[in-house]
């Protein structure tokens, strides 16, 4: 299969993943805080990571280890924290929606800090696409005047993150394999949560004697295998064989499958909804079209 068709099938394949994590963290949730729910899920998903892919590390230069560190925090530590606080407020389809603000601050994150070049299709796709998502957010606070969406400024937080993680593996990263940057961001943060999980409280007798405690903890196992584990090779080797803009385009599907499952789980979601979730669509055709002048700051 060629890059071009398997950065297709790539995007797919993750919009499904990812898609799929926002209700797996809503579920996680019932059982667990969100302070726990973050932190289980990095201690569980670096343990996965480094039983397969320790050997990966090696590919890992000396003078890299501090880029693959900042990748772990601003694109897998702080994310995973956010992400889990955000929907103790909002509905798990309005942080997929959330999650669209990606490319947009991924474009400027790569054009201002490392003078990537863009495309003024790029540009329009980001804007399109935005706009679809700004539009689905307003129709759903109209529906769900309830959520408090000051909480929503934390998935806007951890978008700006992972657009940053894109950027740093793409410009700093290029000849590290995918595990080995995957293995080797949990393997620096994982210190962290490890100290931070006695003091969430997960591991004491309330929490675990209680009759969400096996469910919700299986559906943060999914969540760390597929959602993690699987997904950020996945996303590593998409970048490497891509742009970051295209890479994270698939914030732009995500929204389409989070909303299914929310409408599976309950959540509210009106039929003008889906003309905006296609007007996302519209700008991940624009953001991919072929650019023909792209343009580079001088640096």
């Amino acid at each position: 299969m060629s890059d071009s068709n398997k950065r297709w099938a790539y995007l797919l394949v993750l919009a499904l993943i990812w898609g799929s994590s926002y209700i797996l963290i809503k579920k996680g949730l019932v059982g667990f805080t969100a302070f726990q729910l973050g932190s289980v899920r990095i201690v569980m998903a670096a343990l996965m990571l480094l039983a397969i892919g320790f050997p990966s590390l090696k590919t890992i230069g000396r003078g890299q280890w501090k880029w693959v560190a900042l990748s772990g925090v601003v694109g897998s530590l702080l994310p995973m924290y956010l992400f889990a606080f955000a929907e103790t407020e909002i509905d798990s389809s309005i942080a997929a929606v959330l999650n669209s603000l990606v490319p947009l601050f991924t474009l400027f994150v790569g054009y201002f800090a490392f003078g990537i070049a863009f495309s003024r299709n790029q540009v329009a796709g980001v804007a399109v696409g935005l706009l679809g998502a700004l539009a689905l957010i307003l129709l759903g606070a109209d529906i769900n005047p309830g959520q408090d969406y000051r909480f929503a400024l934390l998935v806007v937080l951890a978008s700006l993150g992972y657009a940053c993680n894109a950027n740093i593996i793409k410009s700093k990263l290029s000849g590290v394999s995918p595990m080995g940057i995957a293995a080797g961001n949990f393997i620096c943060i994982l210190p962290v949560a490890a100290v931070l999980l006695p003091f969430s409280g997960a591991l004491g007798g309330a929490v675990t004697a209680g009759p969400e405690f096996w469910p919700s903890l299986g559906y943060i196992y999914l969540l760390c295998l597929f959602g993690t584990c699987v997904a950020k090779v996945m996303f590593n080797k998409l970048i490497q064989i891509s742009t970051p803009v295209f890479s994270v385009s698939v914030t732009y599907l995500i929204p389409v499958v989070g909303i299914a499952w929310g409408l599976l789980d309950g959540e509210r979601f009106s039929p003008m909804q889906v003309g905006a979730a296609c007007t996302i669509l519209l700008g991940v055709y624009l953001v991919n079209k072929t650019k023909r002048h792209p343009r580079r700051r001088a640096l």
